[in-house]
């Protein structure tokens, strides 16, 4: 069984940082991408940021120059670091990751989310 686990979320003062990490445990053969997603309030859940296995990353236009994805292979693990953060990021981050798992195959996976509030 392939999980996700989030960690590094919290309250933070507009303007400044804070940084995810999940990790992906179980039986796992590759990774192909991994990224965060983040859903506020009333509102659909969003990409924030994606990574490829070879590091090639992806950026929602909001979180451009703010925002810096990052993963490492050997431990399993992506890392989100945020800067300069907006009352507007505020939300449950969701690690995600295609996991392909053995007698499995691909899957997407998700962890269970870690709550990010930006206070005015």
């Amino acid at each position: 069984q392939v999980q996700l686990v989030e960690s590094g979320g919290g309250l933070v003062q507009a303007g400044g940082s804070l940084r995810l990490s999940c990790t992906a445990s179980g039986i796992i053969l590759s990774i192909n991408a991994m990224g965060w997603y983040r859903q506020a309030p009333g509102k659909q859940r969003e990409l924030v940021a994606t990574i490829t296995g070879g590091g090639s990353t992806n950026y929602a236009d909001s979180v451009k120059g703010r925002f810096t994805i990052s993963r490492d292979n050997a431990k399993n693990a992506v890392s989100l670091q945020m800067n300069s953060l907006k009352p507007e990021d505020t939300g449950v981050y969701y690690c995600n990751g295609a996991i392909r798992s053995w007698g499995v195959g691909v899957n997407d996976y998700w962890g269970q989310g870690t709550q990010v509030t930006v206070s005015s």
